[in-house]
């Protein structure tokens, strides 16, 4: 695979794989990979999830990430950087809100499209983007960025799900730090503490819950139930990890205290939603 691209706005690759290149270090751009076909596991950052047909994932310069094959996979990708937003299309309140999403939402792992009827329009846009690759017909140019702007736009509506809805490119920066914080040291609940949140950002307890509120739309702790949940329902989804494994790496007491959790948060248990899910 073509590891780099230092002229071009994008770069737009697909080929068929029964193993995986190594990796070749850390890169600068952002890439977006969509499975055509095939099977087998995707690791980023250290969290392991089946990929299959038609899931796509956003990979940022920052994460670690490959992919283990287990039946001949046909791979998608799209490179681009920041810059490449800058000069495209894109009117300066979108290029705004798009750098915002792609640079400060926590990309959890696990396919991104959240939208049903998005998963229905991502497939034809790559299949029409490897056409024009191929076929290099006239006003192929022209077309294929029509296509990449689409196709960023339709990625950065489902991962701007992730965002509380009161945050956007204009909130205060603390708030901002407050979420990347929570996101990060999810997986240990005495940091997500109020008092350790307190202690990180050098305000008090009682100021804390109103001034999170204020500037997010959302209690905290609202918010840490939420996100909690999203990456138990990836897990769920996109793992074959155990309800016991999920609890213990989520920092819950047991499984029983997960099931809890859960069927608060989404009116079913762990088991009856993965269930559900395997169904559709």
């Amino acid at each position: 695979m073509k590891p780099n691209f230092l002229y071009e706005p994008y770069n737009i690759h697909f080929e068929t794989l029964d193993t995986f290149p190594e990796l070749q270090g850390k890169k600068n751009f952002f890439e977006l990979v969509f499975i055509l076909s095939g099977s087998g596991q995707h690791c980023i950052n250290q969290h392991r999830f089946s990929y299959y047909e038609n899931h796509m994932f956003l990979l940022t310069p920052q994460d670690c990430s490959q992919f283990s094959i287990d039946s001949t996979t046909r791979f998608f990708f799209l490179r681009f950087r920041n810059i490449y937003l800058k000069g495209n299309g894109f009117s300066q309140e979108n290029i705004q809100r798009l750098e915002f999403i792609l640079q400060n939402a926590n990309h959890k792992p696990g396919c991104i499209l959240k939208n049903q009827s998005d998963k229905t329009l991502v497939r034809p846009l790559v299949e029409a983007l490897i056409r024009e690759a191929v076929n290099k017909d006239l006003y192929h140019g022209e077309l294929t960025g029509q296509l990449v702007n689409t196709l960023i736009m339709v990625v950065a509506r489902n991962i701007a799900k992730y965002l509380p809805q009161n945050i956007d490119e204009s909130s205060e920066a603390r708030i901002i730090e407050m979420l990347n914080y929570i996101q990060c040291h999810i997986y240990e609940p005495e940091k997500i503490r109020t008092e350790s949140i307190c202690k990180a950002f050098g305000i008090s307890e009682n100021y804390l819950g109103k001034y999170f509120k204020k500037h997010s739309g959302e209690t905290l702790q609202s918010f840490i139930n939420n996100y909690k949940t999203t990456l138990i329902e990836h897990r769920l989804k996109h793992s074959d990890r155990r309800i016991t494994e999920i609890a213990d790496e989520l920092g819950f007491t047991d499984e029983s205290h997960l099931n809890k959790f859960f069927k608060t948060q989404r009116g079913k248990s762990p088991k009856a939603f993965r269930l559900a899910f395997a169904k559709q």
